[in-house]
């Protein structure tokens, strides 16, 4: 397997998926094995690592899994080091995991607050805390992580906490960035927008249209101008650009991947 990830060892968290088809997780760690990376993919359910595993095999990619809670510094410590002890070094880590939560300030109790600071923020800063010394020490790395629109726009319902952490991700990522520049470690974030994915049929339907998948897509196609919803595989084509030699000038930025609903003024 050759391609713009040639040997590469790359850590993708989340990388399996709620339901079948093309989570942002599963596409990454998929579309990083086709361009020959050693993908070291860790969800907190293995079972959705199953069809993650049996993708990348299916074309000959080399895949590794590991179970683990990546709000728990213990956990994410032990998570680097099984990658070490598999392959060897970590050249490129996505953070990935996140899920929303609705509800303003005042609706929104602080347990949910604290829970998804935790599992959108906190998991960022652990992951990027346990292996920035490894691309330290091998003096080249690269890091993307993965916000959303949320943390830039309103986008259509109150969801305070998660609006919030993703927000956090930019910025902790624009630090990150600069603080290890002179040492070869790059930092950036992709931010997808409302995209089709398996969590829309098995989680965000129920939550916010009483299971009416069909009108929750309509709803979130008229925020986007192109005339389609990006999927997936587009949040993965972003992240693998940012993690290949391709971006090797480029670090404490971002790439929004929205289909320009960003761009609107409405």
């Amino acid at each position: 397997m050759s391609g713009r990830l040639n040997n590469k060892v790359v850590i993708v968290s989340g990388a399996g998926s709620v339901g079948p088809g093309w989570g942002n997780g599963r596409a990454i760690a998929y579309r990083f094995a086709q361009e020959g990376a050693k993908v070291f993919g860790v969800d907190l359910n293995p079972d959705t690592l199953l069809e993650t595993v049996a993708k990348v095999r299916e074309f000959g990619g080399e895949i590794a899994t590991w179970h683990a809670d990546v709000t728990s510094d213990e956990a994410v410590r032990s998570m680097v080091q099984a990658c070490i002890d598999t392959y060897g070094r970590v050249d490129v880590l996505v953070n990935n995991v996140g899920g929303s939560k609705k509800g303003g300030p005042v609706q929104l109790d602080e347990t949910a607050w604290d829970q998804q600071i935790d599992f959108n923020l906190k998991s960022v800063f652990l992951g990027c805390k346990h292996v920035l010394p490894i691309m330290e020490e091998q003096q080249s790395g690269s890091i993307v992580n993965i916000s959303s629109t949320s943390g830039i726009r309103w986008t259509g319902s109150a969801q305070v906490a998660y609006a919030s952490a993703k927000a956090g991700v930019i910025q902790l990522s624009r630090v990150v960035a600069v603080e290890y520049a002179k040492r070869n470690i790059r930092c950036n974030t992709v931010i997808p927008g409302q995209m089709h994915t398996p969590m829309v049929e098995t989680r965000l339907a129920g939550q916010r249209s009483g299971g009416d998948i069909a009108g929750l897509l309509a709803q979130r196609q008229s925020r986007i101008p192109l005339p389609f919803m990006g999927d997936g595989m587009d949040t993965a084509n972003a992240a693998l650009f940012l993690a290949s030699d391709e971006a090797r000038f480029i670090t404490g930025t971002e790439i929004l991947v929205d289909g320009g609903m960003s761009a609107r003024c409405d």
